[in-house]
């Protein structure tokens, strides 16, 4: 594994520009990545019993929206050094030299604040604390602990994606509940093999960086074992919302032919000779619409009460 010794993190790489544009700061939301969790947060909400006044739903996503992308900020500012070495990265504005790395922080935290603090006010301190915690997993947990020293960094370090949700189902009922607790499962075990098929053809990149990604450390051959059995494990998770009663037979029938091209995929990785990526890039992709599918059933399942049960209409009292 290569020597992590001469990558300092917060250590700048690059001078930083005095001037950033607006599409500079928007960039270090990870605006990709949020869209994906936004998404995520929006569907726990609506199959979510209890009522919510639709202005209130709106804030509620306005502070995951900015939640998430104040932790992508943050991550960015934090991960500057080897963000630069990275083909993948390169290009982010702090190794660009378009933001300075304190504007970068400043920018990330009080976004945090805000979030936080508008969830708690807005909308319920249930939501605001789940909000909070998976700001600071994310950030503290994932990338200034786990990263740059474990294997197992995607793994544990996935939760902080997984808290959507939840998040959005306690803003909805105020708490947490065991259906909520699945919703959480879902991405927790979805994240490894996501996140693995986009390591498997990134791999030199983060050997270079001196980071444990697990084909890094263990091989492919190894991660790709790997990736079948969360894919497997997926499977009868992925149907649960129905057995549960968030969702019907139709999504459940979907999700499962959904899991099976999942598996089919990390199948296929797994046979793939070493040195084909192609396998690796298809399922990385296949993964984001996967997990988009899943949760869009979800929504669809609920939508003939969307307007009226759960969101409280519009001039209704509450």
């Amino acid at each position: 594994m290569t020597d992590t010794s001469i990558f300092v993190p917060g250590a700048t790489t690059q001078p930083a520009a005095a001037q950033g544009e607006v599409r500079d700061y928007f960039a270090l939301l990870k605006p990709r990545v949020m869209t994906l969790v936004v998404f995520s947060g929006f569907a726990g909400m609506i199959v979510a019993p209890g009522e919510l006044h639709p202005f209130l739903a709106c804030v509620a996503m306005l502070c995951l929206t900015v939640g998430a992308g104040a932790s992508g900020a943050i991550n960015m500012w934090y991960d500057r050094d080897i963000d630069a070495e990275m083909a993948r990265t390169c290009a982010r504005p702090i190794p660009r030299g378009r933001v300075a790395p304190s504007e970068a922080l400043g920018f990330g935290v009080v976004l945090s604040i805000f979030s936080v603090m508008l969830m708690g006010l807005a909308v319920n301190w249930a939501a605001a604390t789940l909000l909070a915690f998976a700001i600071f997993f994310y950030v503290g947990i994932y990338t200034m602990w786990l990263k740059r020293r474990t294997p197992q960094n995607i793994v544990i370090g996935g939760a902080a994606g997984a808290f959507p949700p939840m998040i959005g189902w306690a803003a909805m009922t105020g708490g947490v509940s065991l259906e909520s607790i699945l919703l959480f499962l879902l991405i927790f075990l979805w994240t490894p093999p996501h996140f693995w098929a986009l390591a498997l053809y990134s791999c030199k990149d983060y050997a270079r960086v001196g980071v444990p990604m697990l084909p890094v450390v263990a091989g492919a051959r190894a991660t790709k074992r790997q990736m079948l059995i969360y894919t497997l494990l997926l499977l009868p998770v992925a149907v649960a919302p129905s057995l549960l009663g968030l969702t019907g037979v139709v999504y459940a029938a979907v999700s499962v032919v959904l899991g099976l091209l999942f598996v089919l995929c990390a199948w296929k990785v797994l046979k793939a000779p070493d040195g084909d990526d192609r396998p690796a890039k298809r399922m990385f992709g296949y993964s984001i619409l996967y997990l988009f599918l899943l949760f869009a059933l979800m929504i669809v399942d609920r939508s003939p009460g969307l307007i009226t049960v759960g969101l409280v209409p519009l001039g209704a009292g509450g």
